[in-house]
């Protein structure tokens, strides 16, 4: 078995927004996440979109369903404000046609089911800060 890569310097870490509103799913992704990534959290669109201003991103975590606006809203608006940032929906629902249109309006580099594996959110996530 080939062991774990170690994970980049704090200075060195690509930085990770996720916006969730649901608590508990937000720490578990974030632990998920935190040895690679510098990962900051926002419970609203509103509260990512100040963070987004603030620092830059190499990728934005979104669930679909957040107060006060859908996330993909939020992730289309992003791609017009922040281009260079890459963009992954989460949601619970599997609809096809939500996934599809997701992907193409708001320029996606997933869309992932909840509830999503440590591991599979981490290659994605990977994946994403990659490109």
């Amino acid at each position: 078995m080939t062991p774990e890569p170690e994970p980049p310097a704090a200075a060195d870490r690509p930085r990770v927004l996720l916006v969730d509103d649901e608590a508990q799913l937000l720490g578990a992704m974030q632990a998920a996440l935190g040895a690679h990534y510098a990962v900051d959290t926002a419970t609203t669109a509103a509260e990512g979109e100040k963070l987004l201003a603030a620092k830059p991103y190499a990728v934005i975590v979104c669930d679909h369903l957040l107060p006060g606006e859908a996330g993909l809203d939020f992730l289309v608006r992003m791609r017009e404000r922040h281009p260079g940032v890459r963009r992954i929906l989460l949601t619970g629902y599997i609809n096809a046609e939500l996934l599809s249109r997701s992907v193409a309006v708001a320029e996606l580099a997933a869309c992932l089911i909840k509830p999503v594996p440590a591991a599979d959110l981490l290659r994605v996530v990977g994946a994403a800060a990659r490109r």
